[in-house]
């Protein structure tokens, strides 16, 4: 057995235990018997028989990691065994995945189902006391189901699934694997004068992928184009220059994400030196991931940072303190500094204060932040400064009363470069921060 499934196997039943405990903590606070959780199924596209690619319910690959496979049930309650439905038709159009054993099958209870809308047979028989999670309604409703995601459950389950076991942490740790692999490929492919078509394909063939089995869609951006923060384009013409790259891809892993950016200068100009100027920023954000520490401060600690680099780069001709007073900084740096990472690229629970799912808002000045939850060990986040020169929001600054704040000259000379975000993803520990991306020499 090679070391990966070894490290797998041995923290596993951990995984389930806490999980277990997880359901029946919430399952009796919210008097309810037990769940049945939906892996999902496939949905067709209007007025055709062809379907949309399959994304299992994170909820579902929570549990064990089947993510390819649609019609698929968990009945849990916490304390028994969980009954693990496994769809497998007789099917002579499409490949059928058989089910393999693996290190998690003996946790479960598993019954084979060979056609989609038997399910019932294999379903609790009196559903009042179960409640379905999922996104299909209407079958839930056919089913017998009277609760249907409900919402005090939901939160309990996504304010907890912030804290990764350490089961979820080595998942983390092989998809951060996969998608450095393919960041170098990426890297490799630009250096060489690729179109952003080829460089795509670099990097799924790297790790062997398709297009529909990465995390999201992939923003591989040349130039100009690196200003468009969720770029999908990918031109197949050769730019007339290469001048910059920007790249955000991410791998999978047993149905766990990651989500890595990265952006190069194809020569050493003073784009290169923002670039470096801007890795040394990010640095310094994950060494301010801290428990006990509100990732709202850590932002706005950030953006400060950023205020910084626009005044030493003479991009601005106020000081840091004067442009984050009047926000410019934000036509620079529009989004929020980083995200929970997990079984989502954009995982739950980042704005709950507690597993009521009390909600933090974000701050009226910085209304992108995708979480505002105090930092806690065990809890996994991107972080992601960004510095763009974006046409249509340094036209708004150009038009305000602010105007007179930036060296529009040198803020024009960076425009056909794009812009720069550098990502990484950390698991956060009591006594340290561990960045996956760089231990595995991005």
């Amino acid at each position: 057995m090679t070391t990966q499934f070894n490290k797998l196997k041995e923290q596993y039943p951990a995984h389930i235990a806490c999980l277990q405990q997880r359901t029946k903590k919430a399952l009796s606070r919210e008097n309810i018997e037990g769940v049945v959780i939906h892996s999902g199924q496939e949905i067709k596209a209007f007025l055709d028989d062809n379907a949309y690619p399959f994304r299992v319910n994170p909820h579902f690959k929570h549990w064990l990691p089947l993510i390819d496979v649609p019609n698929c049930w968990l009945i849990v309650n916490g304390e028994d065994k969980p009954t693990l439905i496994y769809y497998q038709p007789i099917d002579f159009w499409h490949k059928v995945v058989p089910l393999s054993e693996s290190y998690w099958g003996e946790f479960f209870t598993i019954k084979v189902l060979t056609q989609a809308s038997d399910v019932d047979k294999l379903l609790p028989y009196d559903k009042k006391g179960f409640a379905y999670i999922g996104s299909h309604i209407e079958v839930a409703k056919a089913l017998g189901f009277e609760v249907i995601n409900p919402e005090p459950l939901l939160n309990y389950f996504h304010y907890h699934r912030a804290y990764k076991t350490a089961y979820e942490q080595v998942c983390l740790r092989e998809s951060n694997a996969l998608g450095v692999t393919a960041h170098k490929a990426a890297k490799e492919a630009f250096f060489s004068g690729g179109t952003e078509y080829d460089i795509q394909n670099a990097y799924l063939n790297a790790i062997g992928y398709s297009n529909n089995e990465t995390p999201y869609g992939n923003i591989v951006a040349l130039n100009k184009n690196c200003s468009i923060l969720h770029y999908m384009t990918l031109e197949k013409e050769q730019p007339q220059t290469h001048q910059s790259f920007l790249i955000d891809a991410g791998a999978n892993f047993h149905g766990y994400a990651s989500d890595i950016t990265r952006t190069y200068a194809f020569t050493q100009n003073k784009f290169a030196d923002l670039i470096t100027r801007m890795d040394q920023l990010m640095l310094n954000a994950v060494d301010g991931l801290k428990p006990g520490v509100s990732y709202v401060d850590l932002h706005i600690a950030t953006y400060k940072d950023i205020a910084h680099v626009l005044a030493e780069f003479d991009l601005i001709k106020v000081s840091a303190d004067t442009a984050v007073e009047s926000g410019i900084v934000s036509t620079f740096f529009p989004h929020g500094l980083g995200h929970h990472l997990g079984l989502q690229v954009h995982d739950m629970g980042g704005f709950m204060a507690d597993e009521r799912g009390t909600h933090i808002n974000a701050p009226d000045k910085h209304p992108f932040l995708r979480t505002s939850r105090v930092i806690e060990a065990g809890q996994v986040f991107t972080i992601e400064p960004g510095l763009y020169f974006i046409d249509s929001l340094l036209q708004e600054l150009k038009a305000s009363s602010n105007s007179d704040q930036v060296n529009w000259q040198n803020v024009d000379e960076m425009r056909a470069f794009g812009g720069i975000r550098i990502e990484d993803n950390i698991i956060v520990h009591q006594s340290h921060n561990e960045n996956m991306t760089r231990d595995i020499g991005l």
